[in-house]
């Protein structure tokens, strides 16, 4: 592939159709299934009933922290320290959570001219007391300390940050964010966005799709925030696509690789790490890098005639497992053009015009994706991360 025109994968969205609140119930919302090249208007509680027969779910489980940090300096200088990595990217995020008495994160750092090295900045939550340092403004990396040390990162976030919502929201987090800007099943601490296409599930979907002989799974991508980057290439090929953690478990590979089920990703962070696993197996059958990192062109290196078939690859990645999981890191660029390996559906909600996440859903359904925004557009839907749903079955 020479060029992909950023320009061909726009749309117009008003600003009125961005949902700025979500829905009082979760499974209320709008579902457009499209399915064989054909538009249906549904709801989020009827998708049980239109998935294909035997089909497996695959979740992502990652839990959003309170990623934004608000400190205020004896000046009254406000400083936001938004976290975005732990310094240690090989610790699965979830442990590093767990830490205790401090902890070293990459940061987003807004108002950082006015934070001097050397200076602490210090904030109290009842009787926890938070302490933070800049040891490299270039880099954002920042040194936190508290009191008492016996109390986790993540309790400690949990008491001085507040909801990191997407940009477009142009609102403060609110209380209710802190559970509606997550999914009921969520489990793993790490994101900084929501895996929003799960925002729709409740426990009664959940159970329905159980009464429907639907098999669900779980694994997990830590969404950063890259996934709100623009592409400001006029060449989407040249936009340099963000990193994220995931782990899979040795119960997931097993379940890919033991039959022949249509997999359904629930949202594109889903469906990037199980495209991922797929050329990681390849990765391991080319007899390349055993770590477990896949690079943003690693899908476009291959002579498309000698790839191994999904179960072949993802049985090599089962057999490279020595324990119940597999943590490692992927930059997968989903575009036009791509041949999906593992994903047979998509459940996801609507997209920011010439994103990353557009071209994925391109990728996916072809020039339908035109007929589907359109189409949602014109029936009213609820877009972007609070909005509407929609089930893509393009088989």
């Amino acid at each position: 592939m020479k060029e992909i025109r950023t320009d061909d994968f726009f749309y117009n969205l008003p600003e009125d159709r961005i949902a700025q609140f979500p829905l009082a119930e979760r499974d209320q919302s709008k579902l457009l299934l499209f399915k064989e090249g054909k538009i249906q208007h549904r709801q989020f509680f009827d998708l049980p009933h239109l998935l294909p027969t035997n089909s497996c779910l695959f979740f992502n489980d990652t839990k959003v922290i309170p990623a934004r940090i608000q400190f205020v300096k004896e000046t009254g200088a406000a400083i936001e320290v938004f976290l975005l990595n732990p310094v240690d990217k090989k610790m699965p995020l979830a442990m590093a959570m767990q830490a205790r008495e401090s902890a070293e994160w990459e940061c987003m750092i807004g108002n950082l001219k006015r934070w001097t090295k050397g200076t602490t900045l210090t904030l109290v939550r009842n009787e926890v007391t938070l302490r933070a340092n800049v040891i490299d403004h270039a880099k954002g990396l920042v040194r936190f300390e508290w009191t008492p040390g016996i109390i986790s990162f993540a309790e400690i976030v949990s008491l001085t940050g507040s909801t990191p919502l997407p940009p477009y929201l142009k609102r403060q987090a609110e209380v209710s964010d802190s559970k509606r800007y997550q999914t009921v099943y969520s489990r793993f601490e790490g994101a900084v966005a929501a895996p929003t296409a799960g925002l729709h599930f409740t426990e009664e979907v959940m159970a329905n799709l159980k009464k429907k002989d639907i098999e669900v799974d779980f694994l997990t991508l830590h969404v950063s925030a890259g996934t709100f980057a623009p592409i400001k290439s006029k060449n989407a090929l040249e936009h340099p696509m963000h990193s994220e953690q995931v782990v899979v478990h040795r119960t997931t590979l097993e379940k890919l690789t033991g039959s022949d089920r249509p997999n359904i990703a629930v949202g594109t962070t889903a469906m990037r790490t199980l495209e991922s696993l797929y050329w990681y197996g390849v990765k391991l059958l080319k007899g390349g890098s055993h770590d477990f990192i896949i690079a943003q062109d690693d899908p476009y290196q291959h002579d498309l005639a000698t790839l191994p078939a999904r179960r072949e690859a993802l049985a090599m990645v089962l057999n490279k497992l020595t324990g119940d999981q597999i943590v490692g890191s992927t930059s997968i660029y989903i575009v036009p053009g791509y041949q999906f390996r593992v994903c047979d559906g998509l459940i996801t909600n609507f997209h920011q015009p010439g994103s990353t996440l557009m071209l994925l859903v391109a990728a996916f359904v072809g020039d339908h994706w035109k007929d589907i925004y359109d189409g949602a557009l014109l029936s009213g839907y609820r877009f972007l991360s609070y909005g509407d749903s929609s089930l893509l079955l393009p088989g």
